[in-house]
């Protein structure tokens, strides 16, 4: 008669969770090609992103609670990153932010319109992927 053996897999066959796989992440850009370089890279890294466009559309489709960060571009057409943070965060008041910017201007420009805030995190572009993480990681330790 043979021994049966147990079909529970060993804790070194298991795959663990790295940090990065369970956070999620709001990315708008009204550039195509930051999306998607973006989003590529973040996923490589075990990163859930939404990646939208059109920031009335990723407002649309915002879920509460979901997101871990919140990654805005700036200056976008029809609503700028400054407007978009500011309708998301009625929604969600714990949701962390990075701006996405090519101009250093637009960090003074929170400042005063964000007084109550402490918001340091801002991605100048270009940025290549490997910044980009290291920023992201910082930001959500």
């Amino acid at each position: 008669m043979q021994e049966e053996t147990s079909s529970i897999p060993s804790s070194s066959t298991l795959s663990t969770k790295t940090a990065a796989e369970s956070k999620r992440i709001l990315l708008v850009d009204d550039e195509p090609d930051v999306t998607i370089t973006f989003k590529m890279g973040l996923e490589g890294k075990g990163y859930k992103v939404d990646a939208f466009n059109d920031p009335e559309e990723a407002l649309a489709h915002f879920k509460i609670g979901v997101y871990d960060l919140l990654l805005l571009d700036i200056k976008m057409p029809k609503m700028n990153g400054f407007q978009l943070y500011e309708e998301l965060e009625k929604l969600d008041k714990e949701a962390k932010v990075c701006f996405i910017t090519a101009f250093e201007v637009y960090y003074r420009s929170l400042r005063e319109l964000f007084p109550q805030i402490d918001i340091d995190c801002f991605i100048k572009k270009p940025i290549d992927s490997e910044e980009l993480i290291k920023k992201i990681q910082l930001e959500l330790q």
